[in-house]
C-alpha cells in the first residue's frame, strides 16, 4: 500500500473509533463527567488516557468535548451525532461564558471553488444556530465558510473525504 493510503485508511480508523466513542456516549444517556464540574472546582481532574487538563481551558475543550462536527455529503443539516457534539458544546460554553467561538465551516464536496464556499458558510450557520438554541448568544460566536481551504486530506476515497466536511468550533477567550 502506498503512504497516501496508508494515511487515510488510519484517519478513517481514527474518524470511526471517533463516532464508536460518541455514540457510545448518546445511547447511554451519561454526560461526560468532566462537564460536570463546577465554577468551585475548575482543578486538574484526570480524563481518559491519563491526561489532566484543567477545567474551562480551551485544552479542556478540545480534550474533553470535543471540536469537530461532521455533514454528509452535499448537506448542513445536522444528524444526530453532529447534535450530541454540539449539545457538549453548548453545555461547556454556558458554563466558561468568558469563551467566545469561532466557527469554520469547510466542504470537500462536488461542485465548483464557490458552491463549496457557500456550503461551508451554511454549515458554519447550521452549527450557529443550533448553537443559538442551546442559549449561547450569537454575538459570541463567529461563523465563516472556508470551501476547500485546509482539506484535512486530499483523497479520492470517501472515508477520507468525509473528514473534511466539518465544522471547527475553536474557543476565543476575551474580546475579538
Amino acid at each position: 500500500m502506498t503512504p497516501k493510503i496508508l494515511m487515510c485508511l488510519s484517519r478513517y480508523a481514527a474518524l470511526l473509533a471517533i463516532m464508536a466513542i460518541v455514540a457510545g456516549c448518546a445511547s447511554s444517556g451519561r454526560q461526560n463527567a468532566s462537564l460536570q464540574t463546577t465554577s468551585a472546582s475548575p482543578g486538574n481532574e484526570p480524563v481518559q488516557g491519563s491526561v489532566n487538563v484543567q477545567g474551562g481551558t480551551e485544552e479542556d475543550f478540545i480534550v474533553n468535548v470535543g471540536r469537530r462536527t461532521f455533514f454528509e455529503e452535499g448537506s448542513a443539516v445536522l444528524d444526530e451525532t453532529a447534535k450530541v457534539t454540539l449539545d457538549k458544546q453548548a453545555m461547556w460554553l454556558n458554563q466558561y461564558p468568558q469563551w467566545k467561538v469561532k466557527l469554520q465551516g469547510f466542504a470537500d464536496d462536488p461542485g465548483g471553488a464557490g458552491e463549496q464556499k457557500a456550503l461551508s458558510q451554511k454549515r458554519a450557520e447550521a452549527v450557529k444556530t443550533y448553537l443559538a438554541s442551546r442559549g449561547i448568544a450569537p454575538d459570541r460566536m463567529k461563523a465563516k465558510g472556508y470551501g476547500r481551504d485546509r482539506l484535512v486530506g486530499d483523497c479520492a476515497d470517501i472515508e477520507c473525504q468525509s473528514q473534511n466536511r466539518r465544522v471547527i468550533t475553536n474557543p476565543q477567550e476575551g474580546p475579538d
